[in-house]
């Protein structure tokens, strides 16, 4: 019995150290690597030699304060307002470029204010664009995530049937996800164009009210139209992968709920649900990994424009590396995002494990 145990773990491990070599040698290999560039002035083209920085990267990229401003007063201490009667403040850059009064604001430049009381509340960074980038990219999850799977979870119960021609339906619903995203995101690009078929969809439906506008040249709307999609694109993957969760669900658990009585809420809250939960484990990890990989569709429909409302990580770290020759940059960034990414996986999982 132990010669045939020691046999079959040597096949198993035999059959698993292919698999296990390509992750160490795409996956595990280069963080370490990257993370070796972030501690180093690694330039792509450079005469300079390369030197050793610490975490002097990683501190520019992340610094991140709050400034406190007070309005302007006259001579008799009086705040000195403007035309519409609102207080005036000295220029932020008074105090991020060489005051010696203020020397931990230096070389920032300002993300956003608030006002509290008569006094400015300015958010301050040294890589403001960074800060956009991961705050782009958190709300593009936040948003992505819940809704792409409930979409999905949706067409599944529908495709989920016994039904002739309901193949079709599946083929339909999926082919988004077969087509090449670079191609989905030039057609959506013309889509959301000021002359485009939706701009002209909606004018219809109102009856000439509705004003065309740039969807993706306009700072307050550009995330929101990738948002939406990127969650038609991919939808399909997850319905895949729901629709094989409810087909492991036994029939018999349905045919009970039938016989006492209960309502179609009542069965998915008690039956389906249940069923599907290693399956919801699955889809929320893979959604949350491929939102935070967000690149195509900004690289392709706006370049991180306009005005960097739509710039995200995996931009930002490609942009670094590659557009500006920055590697060492370009590899802190790429670090950060994957302990980001970690992290939050790890949450979801110890968040929903089995009790």
């Amino acid at each position: 019995m132990a010669s045939k145990l020691t046999t079959s773990n040597r096949a198993g491990w035999g059959f698993a150290l292919p698999g296990f070599g390509l992750l160490a040698l795409f996956i595990v290999v280069p963080f370490f690597f990257a993370f070796f560039l972030s501690l180093t002035n690694q330039r792509l083209i450079s005469p300079n030699p390369t030197e050793y920085v610490g975490l002097e990267n990683y501190r520019d990229l992340l610094s991140i304060s709050v400034l406190t401003i007070e309005p302007e007063r006259d001579d008799a201490g009086i705040i000195i307002r403007d035309a519409n009667g609102q207080p005036e403040y000295p220029r932020v850059r008074s105090f991020t470029r060489n005051n010696p009064d203020f020397p931990q604001y230096d070389g920032m430049r300002e993300w956003f204010r608030w006002h509290s009381g008569d006094n400015a509340k300015v958010v301050v960074a040294t890589d403001v664009v960074f800060w956009k980038s991961l705050r782009n990219t958190l709300m593009f999850v936040l948003v992505v995530a819940p809704v792409q799977g409930a979409l999905a979870l949706g067409l599944a119960l529908l495709i989920n049937q016994r039904l002739r021609g309901i193949n079709i339906y599946r083929a339909i619903y999926f082919m988004p996800v077969v087509v090449s995203i670079v191609v989905v995101s030039l057609l959506w690009r013309f889509l959301y164009a000021e002359e485009g078929l939706l701009n002209n969809i909606l004018q219809t439906l109102s009856f000439g009210m509705f004003e065309g506008r740039d969807w993706l040249g306009d700072p307050d709307t550009a995330l929101g139209a990738i948002k939406a999609m990127s969650i038609w694109q991919a939808v399909g993957f997850h319905m895949v992968i729901w629709l094989s969760g409810l087909q492991t669900i036994s029939p018999t658990l349905y045919e009970a709920s039938s016989i006492e009585g209960a309502s179609k809420w009542q069965t998915f809250r008690y039956v389906t649900w249940p069923g599907l939960r290693n399956t919801a484990v699955l889809v929320l990890i893979v959604i949350t990994m491929q939102a935070f990989a967000l690149f195509a569709q900004i690289d392709v429909m706006t370049n991180g424009g306009p005005l960097d409302s739509t710039t995200t990580v995996v931009f930002q770290a490609v942009e670094r590396g590659y557009g500006k020759q920055d590697i060492s940059g370009g590899s802190t960034i790429s670090v950060i995002l994957f302990l980001i990414v970690l992290s939050i996986s790890l949450i979801q999982r110890y968040l929903t494990r089995e009790r």
